[in-house]
This record gives C-alpha cells, structure tokens and sequence, in this order.
C-alpha cells in the first residue's frame, strides 16, 4: 500500500500570489503548476478573490472544512458550495470568483490538463469497499479511516490520501465513518498531429 501522508505534502504560493496551496501529489513527478499533466491539491482561502486561470486545464473544487464558498464561473450564476456539496467541476482557464460564505475555508482541487488526462471526482461515505479499476486512484480521507487490502491493513489519518495505482488487483476495504474523497485520473490518446 502507497500512502501519502498529509505532514509531508509540499506548501507553495498560489499562481495568482493569492494565498498558499498544499500539493498532494503532482505528475510528472516536480512538474511545476505552469506544465503538470494532473495535479492534486489543498488550498485555503481566506478571503474573497478570483481563482488561479490555468489554460488548458479542468478543474474540480470540493470543500474540505470550513462554511464554505460562493463560487461564480464565467458570469454564470453563483453556486454554494460548502462541505454538504458534490465536487464541483469546471474550465480552469474561465474567470472564477469566490466570495467566502463566513470565514476561512479549505478547499481540494484535482486539475487534469486537456488531451493528456481527464478526472472525476467522488465523495463518498465510508465504509466502503473499492473493486480493481483501470484508472489511477487516490483516496483523500476526511478523517480517520483504516484500509485492508488482502493480509495488509493500514490506517489513514485526516487528510493523508491512499494511492491505488491502475491495474491493482484486489479490493480495498476502508473503514471509519468520516468519508473519503475518491479521485480517479484516466490518460486521454493525444490527437492526431498533436505534439
């Protein structure tokens, strides 16, 4: 079992200089926010402003803790989100503001850039049990959760994330009542001509 534990995540400055953001888990490996293929991620917003545009890139913001953001994409209307809410997914590389409902939030983001990966993200209650999929898989647990998978058992403490590489065989069964957050990343064929 892979796991990434939360006291190790790399902190580094927003894009936009706005605040700090806390990398999970980037790929490739040291890519940087200018040219990474997929990347996972915490922030915390501590005041209303516009979001990071990444060009080329998808986005899926869910709310970690805190009472949540108003979150305006494009124009378009506005949409609450807080810790009750489903991953939110939208174009990085659209004007997005928040505005804070009350207070600091912490936030996940899972960015994919388009035509080399795409994503989806899950909140999911636990327990739970996670069958042998085709795509990369991590689980970002909410609070305590313990993991078994075949003779192995580990535990997950808040915010450390399992990661379940494509392919593994076996299922992971994950304990505790607190929930997970369940991202899958799938590599997309690059188009024809494209470099």
């Amino acid at each position: 079992m892979k796991i990434l534990r939360a006291s190790d995540y790399r902190r580094m400055p927003w894009k936009n200089g706005g605040g700090e953001t806390v990398e999970i888990a980037v790929f490739p490996a040291g890519a940087s926010i200018e040219d990474f293929d997929w990347r996972i991620s915490m922030a915390t917003v501590a005041s209303d402003g516009p979001f990071s545009s990444f060009p080329e890139v998808d986005r899926t913001l869910s709310i970690l803790s805190g009472n949540g953001i108003v979150l305006t994409i494009d124009g378009g209307p506005a949409l609450t989100l807080d810790l009750h809410s489903d991953p939110c997914p939208f174009p990085a590389d659209k004007p997005a503001l928040a505005t804070l409902v009350n207070g600091a939030t912490t936030d996940l983001n899972v960015m994919t850039r388009r035509g080399r990966f795409s994503h989806r993200v899950i909140k999911q209650p636990t327990p739970v049990s996670l069958s042998p999929a085709r795509s990369l898989r991590f689980v970002l647990a909410i609070g305590r959760n313990g993991i078994t998978s075949g003779s192995e058992n580990a535990d997950l403490g808040p915010l450390d994330c399992l990661v379940i590489e494509a392919g593994a065989t076996g299922d992971f069964a994950i304990s505790g009542n607190s929930g997970i957050f369940l991202i899958e990343l799938y590599p997309e064929s690059p188009k024809f001509g494209a470099s």
